[in-house]
């Protein structure tokens, strides 16, 4: 996380009356709620109800429909976030070191401190496409501890990772929120973060799922 953001006091992620559309289909309506630097917000709810969607609507990746998110004060959200998920953006043909050193020239960030701090220095040699599911959910993850961004967004974090490795996950949640930072993180597991609330995602209404697509509407004709 950067300086300017620890020293922020006032930082909020804010989302108000959120609504999303993917394909068509109306993901997620009304949506509303607020973070504020050192807490984190886990998001349940079953499979397609929007979770992976919210996230990436966070990061900018997933436009919405109608609401608001902003980073209050009059901060610029895609300058603060980094979205980690399914896809870890790991260069199979490259070692793990390699990997870390390549985020380490985007972001800023120590590789060696990373690659300790993962646990991964064993494998500092070894190409990444050659690790376990594990070890390459590992590495993925490693790369917040060189994005220097204030507001995590983790989808299912723990996928493929042992009770070891998701200890360190959540020691390394806690030491970012404990510093100022933020996490949202969508996850079926109960993870060990006592302090975190929970966001329980529901599916919008029936009559409400065909949005505002004329075609499915049925006003084509």
């Amino acid at each position: 996380m950067g300086r300017s953001e620890r020293q922020d006091g006032a930082m909020r992620l804010e989302v108000e009356d959120l609504t999303v559309h993917r394909g068509g289909r109306l993901v997620i309506a009304g949506l509303g709620f607020a973070v504020d630097r050192g807490e984190a917000l886990i998001l349940r709810g079953p499979n397609g109800v929007g979770k992976s969607t919210l996230l990436r609507a966070l990061a900018g990746l997933a436009p919405p429909s109608g609401g608001r998110i902003t980073l209050t004060p009059d901060l610029a959200l895609e300058d603060h976030v980094a979205l980690t998920g399914h896809l870890d953006a790991i260069k199979l043909q490259m070692s793990v070191a390699e990997n870390l050193r390549f985020w380490a020239g985007l972001h800023g960030g120590d590789a060696d401190a990373a690659l300790i701090g993962a646990g991964l220095e064993a494998l500092a040699d070894r190409p990444a496409g050659f690790c376990s599911a594990g070890q390459k959910r590992r590495l993925g993850l490693a790369r917040l501890l060189l994005a220097g961004r204030a507001i995590w967004l983790m989808d299912e974090p723990t996928v493929s990772l042992d009770r070891e490795a998701e200890a360190w996950l959540t020691g390394q949640v806690r030491t970012h929120c404990a510093g100022g930072g933020m996490a949202v993180i969508a996850t079926h597991v109960a993870l060990d973060l006592p302090a975190a609330r929970v966001l329980r995602m529901q599916r919008p209404e029936p009559q409400a799922a065909h949005g505002t697509d004329p075609f499915l509407q049925g006003r084509w004709g």
